[in-house]
């Protein structure tokens, strides 16, 4: 650390904090969906364009923020992002029709990503190694109570008669303590004289470099696919919980909790593994929990009539445990493959992810709600996707390490 970073502790919760704020415009209006539909005379298909809009802007405006902070630094941009945020959020609170709401959301969502995108490449540049994998952990581990307890802040917000423009104003509040904080706290990671400009041209051939790299495609997708399988529950919320567990809208923990349990205890174990085993074995051991996660999935839906908790959570707490185990290794992975641009290949990763889950959203999650069988079986195809990508990887990888020694043979052969 340089003697101007803030303690690790402190500096966790802050940028776990500036990940936290895009889940919660998320899953804090899930228990108001029912309210919205009525309030503004739109169906339930409609409400959910509120997440698809938000995910669709996230994902575009993903791959704008990491270059953004490469040529400007992360604090400033960091800063630009909540401010946005925080004027999108109130706009969000006063909307009173389906139209403006969701030209407010799409504002949201152009924002909401800076906080996780430069907040990885943050970690990246103050920390090397099992350091940067320990933080990293640490991050996702605060990060991860986000999906959990937002729902049930969306709940407690309504339950006391208050109507959903409430739960925006909750967010402006949220946001603006960031803002504060991040004022206070943050310290400018990249130095003017590391920093790169933003001429058109060689900014597109970066973005094709990185983007169309066979390796960075492979990582990318890996880890895309391996957080839809749990997304696609998530996006699923209010269908999954009020139909078929047949629970109210005050019991979005019987869901999230499981989830966020999961993803917690992985990311502590994460944090515990770093220096002590080797990566890929990490990442096998992750991947063995999302298996496990589908098959126990896939047999207790088709087996049962009527799913129930909390047998029910149980495969989804599993799949939270692996992807905190896979998602610190192949973040830093693509990282450290592009040193003097982290915070653009942060931005393609997340870029690669956003889309995922906008597709998972808008499309796939209406589709395979229908039935809990239906998202099982979705989960895992999606589980089965990561692993294949993560194993193709690990195949090439090894193929050009043989390929190395074996030409660093050759040359000291022909030396000698």
């Amino acid at each position: 650390m340089t003697p101007t970073t803030p303690s690790t502790r402190r500096l966790a919760l802050l940028l776990a904090g500036l990940a936290m704020f895009g889940p919660f415009s998320i899953d804090t209006i899930f228990p108001a969906f029912l309210q919205l539909g009525e309030r503004l005379a739109v169906d339930q298909v409609a409400v959910q364009q509120t997440i698809s809009v938000y995910l669709l802007f996230y994902g575009l405006m993903s791959i704008a923020h990491g270059p953004l902070s490469d040529a400007w630094g992360r604090k400033r941009v960091i800063i630009g992002g909540l401010v946005v945020f925080i004027a999108a959020s109130v706009g969000c609170a006063l909307s009173r029709d389906l139209g403006t709401l969701l030209v407010f959301r799409a504002i949201q969502g152009l924002s909401a990503g800076v906080g996780m995108i430069v907040g990885r490449a943050v970690i990246r540049d103050l920390y090397h190694g099992h350091d940067a994998q320990r933080l990293m952990s640490q991050v996702s581990m605060i990060f991860g109570i986000a999906p959990a307890i937002a729902p049930i802040i969306g709940g407690w917000i309504l339950a006391t008669g208050a109507g959903w423009p409430v739960i925006f104003w909750f967010l402006v509040a949220f946001s603006t303590l960031l803002l504060l904080a991040t004022l206070a706290w943050l310290p400018e990671t990249h130095p003017p004289q590391a920093r790169r400009g933003l001429k058109p041209g060689p900014l597109l051939r970066d973005y094709i470099a990185i983007g169309f790299n066979p390796r960075f495609q492979r990582l990318a997708a890996a880890g895309a696919l391996n957080f839809a399988g749990i997304f696609l529950y998530i996006a699923s919320a209010p269908v999954f919980v009020m139909r078929h567990l047949g629970l109210g809208e005050g019991d979005f923990a019987w869901l999230f909790i499981p989830t966020i349990g999961g993803m917690t205890l992985g990311s502590f174990l994460s944090g515990r593994m770093a220096g002590r085993i080797a990566a890929k074995q990490q990442v096998r051991f992750g991947f063995i929990c999302c298996g496990a996660s589908a098959l126990l999935n896939v047999g207790y839906t088709a087996a049962v009539a009527q799913i129930a908790v909390p047998w029910a959570l149980v495969p989804i707490f599993l799949a939270g445990l692996g992807m905190a185990l896979i998602f610190p290794i192949l973040a830093l992975a693509v990282l450290d493959m592009y040193p003097q641009q982290r915070g653009l290949a942060s931005s393609l990763q997340a870029f690669t992810q956003l889309m995922v889950n906008t597709l998972v959203a808008g499309v796939l999650s209406p589709l395979l709600s229908a039935r809990p069988i239906y998202l099982a079986l979705g989960a895992a195809g999606f589980f089965l996707g990561g692993w294949l990508f993560w194993r193709w990887d690990r195949r090439n990888y090894r193929r050009l390490s043989r390929q190395q020694a074996q030409a660093s043979a050759a040359a000291t052969g022909g030396q000698g």
